[in-house]
């Protein structure tokens, strides 16, 4: 018989309940246990777990490492996949082979590579992977600088930080004042060249951002599944164009993609983002880790979370080819069930409806059937989930 396959994921995206469903869905019919922790009580993971567990607060990456260590050794984890503290992690692998846990991430050389965005952009131009124009900025002036240079070539600048994930800290530089347009509608991430210098001047330590052209869509984003022999095992692109969603297979996006994966050893999973720079497309993010719509290519035929964790295992799951490219889609958020909770007002307002609140959950042990298995099948589910 064969045992089942307890995975860790820590404080990881909401969208991951996807990522879990599908571990659980796995065409191999093999059982799997879910552990999550988190430091938001209402993150959608935890109550998509098998046992969930709060996060510690205030660790250092090294008291996390120590910390993390202790937790898949109580708790016989097979395959961590790790989000939080990733970096400190990694330069511990055989430290957690030695208590039987695999890591799902690509080794420390490669994690250090694209922690911080100009090391990134740097790296990958010297083998040949087309990168936007960008300059990393500390200050007003260098900001002035960096603008103006965009703006002489024609590009409207932006910026993030130089370390960062998920899009934020990502602003568009606009020379318009600031009028009631901005306070109209939602909110925009465009914002005013001297509000931005005025608060760079006043701040207490140097800004760390770079400063690069608004770059167009579609946007690209290649989830590629790697092996430890530095082979892609998958590569498929995701496409973005504004609401629509697809898929494509198209080199022009795969071979760079495969070129980064490839070279600079990203193990496991990762995600290489592209847009477009007039007709050419650049690199505009390298993503260490699952990406948030990994699941969305359920609707391609291929499970790849399943097919990461056999490889983190040593199953070599083969070369993996899409037997088709799902139809073009849309985004729609549904809901997602949370862990009970008993807050004094919680129970005040139920007391008087006349109703009866849930009991609180104890935080350890605890079985939640996973969001995705309520209504709707995995494909489904995927085509709803938040990118």
């Amino acid at each position: 018989m064969v045992s089942r396959v307890r995975v860790w994921l820590n404080r990881t995206y909401a969208e991951n309940v996807f990522f879990m469903d599908q571990l659980r869905r796995n065409p191999d019919d093999r059982a799997v246990e879910i552990h999550a922790t988190h430091g938001d009580p209402d993150s959608p993971v935890l109550a998509a777990a098998d046992t969930a567990g709060p996060e510690p607060e205030g660790l250092s990456p090294a008291a996390y490492v120590e910390y993390a260590l202790a937790q898949c050794g109580r708790r016989g984890i097979d395959v961590f996949v790790p989000r939080l503290h990733q970096s400190a992690i990694v330069e511990h692998r055989a430290e957690f082979e030695a208590v039987g846990t695999a890591l799902l991430a690509p080794p420390p050389e490669a994690v250090a590579v694209f922690r911080d965005k100009a090391v990134a952009y740097e790296a990958v131009q010297a083998v040949g992977v087309p990168v936007p124009p960008w300059w990393r900025v500390r200050s007003a002036d260098e900001l002035v600088a960096a603008v103006e240079e965009l703006e002489g070539r024609g590009h409207q600048a932006c910026l993030k930080p130089a370390s960062g994930a998920g899009g934020v800290g990502f602003r568009v530089i606009t020379r318009a004042p600031f009028s009631l347009t901005q306070l109209s509608g939602f909110p925009s991430p465009y914002v005013p060249l001297d509000l931005v210098l005025d608060a760079v001047r006043r701040a207490d330590e140097p800004v760390d951002w770079l400063v690069m052209p608004r770059l167009e869509q579609p946007e690209v984003s290649v989830d590629c599944l790697t092996g430890p022999d530095n082979r892609i095992r998958l590569a498929v692109g995701r496409t973005k164009n504004g609401r629509r969603r697809g898929f494509t297979l198209h080199e022009r996006w795969l071979e760079p993609a495969r070129r980064i994966a490839e070279g600079f050893g990203l193990h496991h999973l990762s995600n290489i983002q592209f847009r477009m720079l007039g007709e050419r497309p650049v690199l505009m993010d390298v993503n260490t880790r699952p990406a948030g719509g990994l699941h969305q290519l359920s609707l391609c035929g291929v499970n790849v979370p399943w097919a990461a964790v056999r490889l983190a295992l040593g199953e070599d799951p083969g070369e993996m080819t899409p037997p088709f490219l799902g139809q073009d889609y849309t985004v729609v958020s549904g809901p997602c069930p949370l862990r009970p909770v008993s807050l004094p007002q919680q129970r005040a307002d139920a007391a008087a409806l006349g109703a009866v609140p849930a009991p609180a959950v104890p935080v350890e042990p605890r079985t939640a059937a996973a969001p995705g298995r309520s209504s709707a099948s995995s494909a489904d589910a995927a085509a709803g989930a938040p990118a």
